[in-house]
């Protein structure tokens, strides 16, 4: 997972939960790796037998270097993804989203932590000085499709409240001591 900057007010992620080697639920930015770089005769490079059309719409041709196309991907059928952070958000449970659908579909997720924000701003008398979102993209190492694997949003809230502190009154004191004088006109 991409881990927020802390104290910035930043929101989590949004990724891709994989499950495959090397891979443990919770997993942000990773795909499924389905088997299928061994040939029917458990040989690499052994030739390897048709699979089944598991995303129908999508590209038969095989890219250079791939193991299967778009149509028969496993990976790409298989891919879920799930929101990382405490907020209530879409997308707290792993959920399945079409590769050509994900984009859509995280930059509405990400609107919602940016929306958020500025709910939690007005209820607490603040201001959002910035709100960022990052979409992250990545490509199947199965069928070679690029795919959005994920986004993140950051914000920035100023709450009017932090001028009161004792500090920043302090600061405003030795500020006052040292402003007069500083800008002297001798032409008048």
């Amino acid at each position: 997972m991409i881990s927020p900057i802390s104290g910035s007010g930043s929101f989590g992620t949004y990724g891709v939960w994989g499950m495959g080697p090397g891979m443990s639920k919770g997993s942000d930015i990773g795909a499924e790796n389905a088997a299928g770089a061994i040939g029917a005769s458990g040989a690499v490079g052994a030739a390897e037998e048709k699979k089944p059309i598991v995303n129908p719409g999508e590209s038969t041709e095989i890219q250079p270097g791939k193991k299967v196309s778009p149509a028969e991907c496993e990976t790409c059928k298989e891919r879920k993804y799930q929101d990382g952070s405490d907020e209530m958000v879409s997308f707290k449970s792993a959920q399945h989203i079409s590769p050509t659908e994900a984009g859509n579909r995280v930059r509405a997720h990400e609107q919602e932590h940016v929306m958020n924000a500025y709910e939690k701003a007005e209820e607490k008398g603040g201001k959002v000085l910035q709100a960022s979102v990052s979409i992250h993209t990545a490509i199947c190492p199965e069928c070679g499709r690029t795919y959005v694997s994920g986004g993140e949003t950051n914000t920035k809230i100023e709450y009017s409240h932090e001028e009161e502190s004792p500090y920043m009154k302090a600061r405003k004191k030795q500020d006052a001591q040292l402003l007069p004088g500083m800008n002297l006109d001798l032409s008048a």
